[in-house]
C-alpha cells in the first residue's frame, strides 16, 4: 500500500513540508537540533575560538593597546612566579575542595543509598537541594558573618572554651589569618559548603546502582568490612565520586566570588582573570589565564572519562 494511501497528500506549502518531514525523521531530528548546534557553535565554542586568539596576542607596556600579532609572551607571563602562584593556589585549592567534599559526601550518600526509604529519601533530597534554591552570594555573606571574629562560630568556640584552638588553627602559617574569614581555611570551608550538593548527588546514584548481595557475598567469603569497602562498594562507587568532582573541581577552579569576599586577599584565577581584564586592561593576559582552567579541565574530563564517570552522572 502505498503512502498516499494511508496519509493522502495535502494542499499548500505548509502541509507539505509537514507531510515531508514526517517521512524523512532524519531530517525532522536535524532541524530540531539545528539551532542548538548554531548557539553552541557560535556562541559558546565561536567565543572560546576569539578568547584562544586572544591569548596568542601581547600589550604594549608603555601604550597599553594590544598589539595583534601572533606571540607566545603572554603565555610566558604566566609563568612569572606572582602569576604561577595564582594557578597554583588556585590548583591546589580545587583539589582540597574536592577530596574533602569526597569525603564528607560519601557517608551521607552511603546512608541514603542503603537506609533511607520512602518519606526520607525525599527529605534527603530536600535537605540537599535546599541550599542550591537560595542565592549564591546571600550565603556567601552569610558565612562571612558566621567566620568573622565576632560571628557566630568565634561565640560557640568560647562557650566551649576551645578558642585556644581556634587561636591554634589561625596561627598556622598558610591557612590561618586574623580570623576565619579572612583566611584560606575559610574560604576551604565555604567552598565545601557550596559545591557539596553536587558531590552527594553523583555518589549516591552511583551507591544505588551497587547491588546489596555483593556486599554480603564479600562478608559472606569472608571479608572484613573494610575489605568489602575497599574491594567492593568503593571501587563501584568510585565513577560516581570522580562525577562529582567534576562539578566541585571545575566550579572552584573558576569562581572568583568567594575568594574575594572570603580569603586573604591574595588572587585566584578568576579574580586574576577580572583585574587583568578590568582594571589592567590586560585583555591578552587575561585571556591566557582563562586559558589555563579549560586545558586542566579538558585533561580532567579526559581521565575521567577513562574511568567512567560519565555513566554516573
Amino acid at each position: 500500500m502505498s503512502a498516499g494511501a494511508i496519509l493522502p497528500a495535502r494542499g499548500g506549502l505548509a502541509p507539505r513540508l509537514l507531510d515531508w518531514m514526517m517521512r524523512h525523521p532524519a531530517m525532522f531530528t536535524f532541524l530540531l537540533v539545528l539551532p542548538i548546534v548554531l548557539w553552541l557553535g557560535i556562541v559558546y565554542i565561536g567565543s572560546l575560538i576569539a578568547l584562544l586568539m586572544q591569548s596568542f596576542f601581547s600589550i604594549d607596556e608603555f601604550s597599553g593597546v594590544v598589539k595583534h600579532e601572533f606571540t607566545l609572551s603572554t603565555y610566558a607571563e604566566l609563568l612569572r612566579p606572582a602569576n604561577f602562584d595564582i594557578i597554583l593556589r588556585t590548583v591546589v585549592m580545587a583539589a582540597a575542595v574536592t577530596l574533602a567534599s569526597a569525603a564528607i559526601a560519601f557517608p551521607i550518600a552511603y546512608y541514603a543509598a542503603r537506609y533511607a526509604k520512602g518519606k526520607w529519601k525525599a527529605l534527603f533530597y530536600i535537605g540537599i537541594m535546599l541550599p542550591l534554591w537560595s542565592s549564591y552570594l546571600v550565603k556567601v555573606y552569610a558565612w562571612k558573618l558566621v567566620l568573622a571574629k565576632e560571628g557566630i562560630l568565634t561565640w560557640i568556640f568560647e562557650k566551649l572554651h576551645l578558642m585556644w584552638l581556634l587561636d591554634g588553627v589561625l596561627a598556622l602559617p598558610v591557612v590561618g589569618g586574623n580570623s576565619l574569614s579572612v583566611s584560606y581555611l575559610g574560604t576551604f570551608i565555604v567552598f565545601i559548603y557550596i559545591w557539596l550538593p553536587y558531590m552527594i548527588i553523583p555518589v549516591q546514584a552511583a551507591l544505588e546502582r551497587v547491588p546489596g548481595a555483593m556486599m554480603e557475598a564479600a562478608s559472606d567469603l569472608g571479608a572484613t568490612p573494610g575489605q568489602s569497602f575497599r574491594m567492593v562498594l568503593f571501587p563501584l562507587a568510585l565513577p560516581g565520586i570522580v562525577a562529582g568532582s567534576i562539578f566541585t573541581f571545575a566550579l572552584t577552579l573558576g569562581d572568583y566570588i568567594i575568594p574575594q569576599i572570603i580569603g586573604s586577599g591574595r588572587l585566584f584565577i578568576g579574580q586574576a582573570v577580572y583585574v587583568q581584564q578590568g582594571t589592567a586592561g590586560n585583555i591578552p593576559l587575561a585571556a591566557a589565564f582563562t586559558v589555563v582552567p579549560i586545558v586542566i579541565m579538558g585533561v580532567y574530563l579526559w581521565g575521567a572519562r577513562k574511568m567512567g564517570a560519565f555513566d554516573a552522572l
